[in-house]
């Protein structure tokens, strides 16, 4: 059974892998983005409590976090397990994760770090496009679409997000390195940690990726 962790910083090509993982081994991908959206278009208690928070402007705290997770976690999809994209973000999310696991037969067996150097991440975001309708992703040198500024799926109009920005990434690397830190450290502790260069390519990087999981089934 693969329950997966997928760690690393914006533009490091988590997208990329992600699909592929959950195409390959046929699990589900579980972002926090997407969990929240889920739990609180079913009106679930706690996305009830989430939507509450988040309309007012509020940061959603750990013990609800932990319990979406949870509750994520315990749908029959990811019996035969599952990859998290997102959490945990912190050591007590980390150790809530790592209590929880046994007790709904979910424990995580495998964290995936990719890393790249933070003056390729500024480049691949920097020159990152989005359509906004599809949520298809190009970028201006490595990833052009067939005429420049559409969307090659749908035909909208490419936008440039507005956090997708050197100065932005800044910000948003040294929040990330603050937290992942002590994330790897304790990953390692567990034995569950695997280290990956998001340098090498996304075909390299995806067959060494690959021939982990499959070492570990």
């Amino acid at each position: 059974m693969l329950n997966i962790i997928l760690m690393g910083p914006p533009g490091a090509g988590k997208g990329t892998q992600a699909k592929k993982i959950i195409d390959a081994f046929h699990i589900p991908h579980i972002s926090t983005g997407d969990m929240f959206r889920e739990a609180i278009a079913k009106g679930t208690p706690l996305g009830l409590q989430a939507k509450a928070i988040i309309e007012s402007g509020g940061l959603v705290s750990d013990e609800i976090t932990v319990g979406l997770v949870r509750e994520r976690l315990s749908q029959p999809d990811c019996a035969n397990g599952y990859l998290l994209d997102g959490f945990p973000r912190t050591i007590p999310q980390a150790e809530a994760l790592k209590a929880m696991g046994p007790e709904i037969g979910r424990p995580v067996n495998l964290v995936l770090d990719v890393s790249v150097p933070d003056e390729e991440l500024v480049r691949r975001i920097s020159g990152r496009r989005v359509c906004p309708k599809c949520g298809a992703s190009y970028h201006i040198t490595d990833m052009k679409p067939a005429k420049e500024g559409t969307c090659d799926r749908c035909g909208a109009e490419l936008i440039q997000r507005k956090d997708d920005n050197a100065e932005s990434l800044k910000t948003r690397l040294e929040n990330y390195y603050a937290s992942t830190a002590p994330l790897i450290d304790f990953y390692q502790g567990e034995g569950l940690y695997h280290h990956f260069d998001g340098m090498v390519g996304h075909v390299a990087l995806f067959d060494q990726i690959v021939a982990t999981l499959k070492a570990a089934q």
